[in-house]
This record gives C-alpha cells, structure tokens and sequence, in this order.
C-alpha cells in the first residue's frame, strides 16, 4: 500500500516510518524545504529513542521517501494521514488553519477515491470540517475517519509498533476495510482496534490525555498536603497505587507536567466544552495546579537562601518536558528557569539531548554546560527539572566537591531522603519530609 504523510514532526515522523517498516511505500509531505532535504539526505530532526536507525533503514530500501510537492504525495495512495500541527490559540482552543488549509488543497488535487486521516489531535467536529474543505473543491467519494495517536514521547516508536489499542472513528465500511487492513501488522498478538463514529474518536484522544492530566495534578496536590501535614508522599503513593481502580501509573508527584500534549490539549478540551455551553471545572483546576506546580520549588530555593537570590549561581540539571526526548516544549525547567532569573539568579543548565532546543529560545539568557558536573562547578545549589536516567546514580561525592554548598532541590524525587540526608546533603524535594 502507498501512504502519504502530511507534516513531519513527532507524530508525522513516527508515523510514516512505522508503516514504512511493515512494508508499505510511504512518502512525507512537508511544506519546510530545509527540512525535507535534511530527511532525504538521511538526518534525522528530532531525537526519539529507537526512530533513527527504523528511518535509515527504511530511507535506503526506498520505502520512505520525502517531498515539498503535495501533489506528488498523495499521488497513488489510497490513505493519507493528515499529522499537522493544531497548536493552541489565544482563547485555548486548537489553530486548525493547518488541518483546513491543507484539505483545502487535497480538494483541489484530488482525482480518485481517497480516505483522509486526521491523525492529528484534533476537537470534536474536525472530521466534518475537513470534509467540508474537501468536497468544496473535489466531487467525488472519498471519506476523512479520526484516527487519534496515543504515541509517547521517549518510547513512541514502541507505542506505534506495539499499540495497546488503536481508535478508528469512521461509519464508512470502505473506509474501515482499508484501515484495517493497515493496521493488521500490528495488532497481531489481540490488542484491539476499537471502531466507532468520528466524533467519539476525536473526544477519546483529549479524554485520554486530560484524565492523564488530571492524575498528575492531583498527586501534586496531594504532595503539597503532605509537606504541610508531615506526611511522606512516597508512601500515599504506593498505598493508593495498589489499588487496581487507581493503578500505579502517573502517581509521581513533581513540577508539572509538559510538552505537546497534555497542556494543548487540556486546554482544548476546556475550550470545546465552553463552546458546548459546559463549565469544566475539574480541567480548569488541573490546569492552575499545574501552572503553580512548575514554580513549586523556587519558593524552597528562596526560603535556603533567606530571600537572597541575585547573584547566586544555580545548576540545573534537565530541560526537556521529559527524559528521552529534545521537546521542551511547556517544559517546567523553562517556567523555573524564568522565575529563577527574574530573581537575578545565574542559571547554568545541562540536558543530554535538549540543550540546541533552549539555545533557539532563550540564546544567552542562560550558560550551558558540557556535561551533568560541568554544570555545578562553583554553583550554590543543584536543581534537577527532568529525571534523566544519568541523574539518578550519579557521583555525590564528585557533587559535593563542585558545589560552594552540598545542597539540592529535586524536582523530581530522584534520591532517597535519609540517603541525602547520611551523605550530608540538604535535601528538600516534592510532598517529602
């Protein structure tokens, strides 16, 4: 089967190689010339665990092929995936200028039967305006089904290649055929594709994501109850944890959450029940908790140094939303860093893989360290923002001698406290004594 992918970011890139790797012929649409040439040539544009040696291989048997030309795309293939950017607008709610834009042009080049995949998250409803878009121009059959990705960054090649379930929301039985027939490769050991109408489908993906939310600020809260009543939340969360209606997952308490996804989206969801004339008061708690999490160490930072922050030099280790992956976007390290300085503090940040990201953002603001102890040299203190698997065993006593003052805020409760606390530390990290 020929597949064309439109845009290639995250989800675009995962996307297109993943079904290049079960055998189908895929060629990547994207409107950034740089950009193309860059994947044509064989180098890769974003760091995700897995992703790059898939696209190598998959570039050099010819099945992955890259293009500016729209046209040139979807010529020959039955499906297109449409993964295009849908970032939030003033009032919250998803820009789907992108999404619109570019079925509007699929109209006018289409000349045969089509299924359009808004694998993009996208509100309730998009389904039906890429259809409008569409049939404005072309008059002929074709179906637009929602096709949501549940793809993690960090692991989403995994995700894709193994998904714990697949969402396909169309009512057309031509339509559904394809798509299962694409799908099949990977849900051969029973995971389910689950069918239902386009509207449900494109609502399962921000519930998804809100309800995710949603776990995460509420262990947050429940770690500030614990600082204020004495109260270990290590131990909340493994107590509620091993209930099977809670589940163990998304418990861990810390500075927020990031990136693409869940901020987006939850504010997508708040914006599209207000338009339905419906107040969603839980979202809109999760959203201000979590906006006051990203910032919940800086007052602990200012109460060691008694209010005193300028012209201390504080060491930051992660700046990624998340360990295994380059996205800062609304990552809390960013919200930190930006409280920190407004403070007149001196920020020196490391991140294995994020570091060229902030450059673009913040240029000069900050300095940028070679390496995780680099970075603490002559520092007063160690903030840790992104649980990076080379944070949680590193060296202290090599810690201890590059820092003016054996101190650490851990945003991330990476270290066990009476191990700080024997090593001679202050220690101070999230809903912990």
């Amino acid at each position: 089967m020929k597949i064309a992918v439109v845009g290639t970011g995250y989800v675009g890139l995962v996307t297109g190689t993943c079904f290049a790797e079960t055998g189908n012929k895929v060629v990547c649409v994207d409107i950034d010339k740089s950009k193309v040439e860059k994947l044509s040539n064989g180098e890769i544009t974003i760091y995700e665990p897995g992703l790059e040696k898939l696209f190598l291989r998959n570039l050099k048997e010819g099945r992955l092929k890259f293009t500016t030309s729209l046209a040139e795309g979807i010529e020959g293939a039955p499906i297109i995936f449409l993964a295009l950017p849908t970032p939030p607008g003033e009032d919250g709610a998803a820009d789907l200028r992108y999404v619109l834009g570019v079925a509007d042009e699929l109209g006018k080049l289409m000349k045969d039967y089509k299924v359009i995949v808004d694998k993009s998250t996208v509100p309730v409803g998009t389904a039906q305006k890429v259809h409008s878009a569409v049939a404005a121009h072309y008059k002929g059959a074709f179906d637009v089904v929602s096709n949501p990705e549940f793809l993690r960054e960090g692991v989403a090649v995994d995700d894709f290649m193994k998904p714990d379930r697949v969402v396909i929301g169309t009512g057309s039985e031509r339509a559904r055929k394809l798509m299962g027939d694409l799908y099949a490769p990977f849900v051969r050991q029973g995971n389910p594709v689950i069918y239902m109408d386009e509207r449900s489908a494109e609502l399962t993906k921000y519930a998804a994501n809100s309800f995710l939310a949603t776990k995460i600020s509420f262990m947050n809260e429940i770690a500030q109850l614990c600082e204020k009543l004495g109260a270990d939340v290590d131990m909340v969360r493994r107590g509620i944890g091993s209930d099977e209606r809670i589940g163990k997952r998304f418990l861990f308490p810390g500075i927020g959450y990031g990136g693409s996804c869940f901020p987006k989206d939850v504010q997508a969801l708040i914006r599209s029940a207000e338009e339905a004339d419906y107040d969603f008061k839980i979202l809109k708690a999760v959203e201000s908790v979590n906006e006051l999490q990203k910032k919940h160490l800086l007052p602990k930072v200012k109460a060691y140094f008694k209010g005193a922050l300028k012209g201390k030099r504080i060491a930051l280790w992660g700046l990624a939303f998340k360990p295994n992956t380059d996205d800062i976007r609304e990552a809390p390290a960013l919200s930190l860093i930006e409280a920190l300085t407004a403070e007149g503090a001196n920020v020196i940040a490391f991140d294995p893989e994020a570091m060229a990201n902030v450059k673009k953002t913040l240029g000069n603001q900050i300095a940028y360290a070679a390496n995780q102890y680099e970075a603490l040299v002559g520092a007063d203190a160690l903030i840790i923002a992104t649980e990076w698997s080379e944070f949680r065993t590193p060296d202290f006593e090599m810690i201890g001698e590059r820092l003016k003052n054996k101190t650490i805020f851990d945003g991330r409760n990476l270290f066990e406290v009476k191990q700080m606390a024997a090593l001679g530390y202050h220690y101070e990290s999230i809903g912990r004594p």
